[in-house]
């Protein structure tokens, strides 16, 4: 069995050139959580705060369950992906324009995103859907929350420091998709199963 590869957040684009579909990664550093109106916000030409960068790092599709804690900071309790297709019309642009390396979700994307992926140097890591808490016990600290007032708390961007966050290459940097693939054996099983009734 290959071991799981470690992904030490920034990440290069040799790095992620070398991902293979199907490898499994943990992933430990800082990513950013970006649900509908942060890519919308983004796509239409909104400025990320000062001091917030995402060239070589991670957007995660997901909109967490957070509390403030005993000391007035933040818990995240909830952490699950959310399905990344809506995102779909402003993936690539996002890729293009703010040096992504990593986007995390579930479900996978579409064609452009997959160009986006293959020109730019990206991959999709695939996370677990329905291990909301158990993804969450990988968040080891809110460093910080933007658009909070502005989107509201699931729809915020919030920084988060990740240790071992366990993920699957589904898309990678060469134009490849596990989704894709499955979809067309699954459409060729049918269609056999079809022509036998």
């Amino acid at each position: 069995m290959k071991p799981m590869t470690r992904l030490d957040l920034p990440l290069t684009e040799g790095l992620v050139r070398a991902l293979k579909l199907g490898d499994e990664v943990l992933i430990s550093g800082v990513v950013f959580t970006a649900r509908d109106a942060v890519h919308k916000y983004l796509f239409e030409g909104g400025k990320l705060p000062p001091g917030v960068s995402l060239r070589d790092g991670v957007i995660y599709h997901c909109g967490p369950v957070v509390l403030k804690d005993e000391r007035g900071g933040w818990k995240v309790v909830a952490a699950g992906p959310t399905t990344s297709t809506r995102h779909e019309p402003y993936q690539a642009k996002i890729i293009r324009e703010h040096g992504l390396r990593a986007i995390i979700g579930k479900g996978g994307m579409g064609e452009s995103t997959i160009a986006a992926c293959r020109e730019f140097g990206c991959v999709y890591l695939h996370a677990v859907g329905g291990a909301a808490q158990v993804l969450a016990e990988c968040v080891k600290r809110v460093r910080g929350v933007f658009f909070l007032e502005q989107f509201g708390s699931p729809e915020a961007m919030w920084e988060l420091e990740v240790e071992n966050f366990p993920a699957v290459v589904t898309i990678d940097a060469h134009g490849g998709s596990l989704h894709a693939e499955v979809l067309a054996r699954s459409r060729a099983a049918l269609a056999n199963l079809l022509s036998n009734v």
